[in-house]
């Protein structure tokens, strides 16, 4: 679904009612504010309507490609709610898990941390960026779920040995081996990212879109006129898991 930026407020699901732990991951992995990162007040319009139907345990997960702590980048960018638990990717238990797919298209199995597991809804939101010619939406959001201690290969920092394999072969793996229930993406502005993926050039957009993150990226994509290859990826390993 697609809603006015100006006046969103978050619904949630029903099945929210019945949660007893939500994870929420954000893009929070730069100390730059929104449009580079989720903004504080996105965030806090989930995390308040959450509060009016359930009181399950809310958590914030995030990652850094640098491997420092993201603690510092909560700080910054004013994450700071009351009665939500922020945690930081390189301090959880990493659980390995197989990817579901017959024929994974890079990655048969990912390292990741537990408290997913342990989590009865899971919430992607990411801002709305744009890389030349493909975009880094809900699914890609989930990459800074990877420990990069495990997949730095011979990288200082990041996804090295990630990249190596095809990131869009891994983001289509990625997708079915961590299923969201839900993804937003906060398109009240759209950046433009050029060499710094902390700077970039920005416009207003006006747009929150709300829905399955599949199905999200491909509408987005398609607005923005941009052919993604892990979308298409994730549409045939779909159909071959339907036949």
């Amino acid at each position: 679904m697609i809603f006015d930026s100006h006046d969103f407020v978050f619904r949630p699901p029903p099945v929210i009612s019945r949660a007893r732990r939500v994870l929420i991951k954000p893009s929070a992995g730069y100390p730059a504010p929104y449009p580079v990162t989720t903004s504080a007040d996105f965030l806090r319009n989930i995390i308040t309507s959450i509060r009016q139907v359930s009181d399950a345990d809310i958590l914030i997960l995030e990652g850094t490609a640098s491997g420092a702590p993201v603690y510092p980048i909560y700080e910054s960018l004013g994450y700071n709610f009351p009665r939500v638990l922020t945690l930081d990717v390189k301090d959880c238990i990493l659980v390995e898990v197989d990817n579901p797919l017959p024929k994974p298209f890079a990655v048969p199995t990912f390292w990741v941390p537990n408290v997913v597991l342990s989590s009865d809804y899971l919430i992607t939101v990411s801002p709305l960026k744009t890389f030349n010619h493909s975009a880094s939406l809900s699914i890609a959001n989930l990459l800074t779920l990877l420990p990069t201690s495990k997949y730095k290969g011979s990288a200082q920092t990041g996804w090295g040995a990630l990249n190596a394999l095809g990131i869009e072969k891994v983001l289509a793996d990625l997708y079915f081996t961590l299923p969201m229930d839900l993804a937003l993406v906060e398109g009240a502005q759209k950046i433009q990212i050029e060499d710094n993926p902390a700077q970039g050039q920005v416009e207003e957009y006006g747009k929150i879109f709300v829905g399955e993150p599949y199905a999200i990226d491909c509408e987005i994509s398609d607005r923005l006129g941009l052919k993604q290859e892990y979308l298409s990826l994730i549409k045939s390993a779909k159909v071959e898991l339907d036949t």
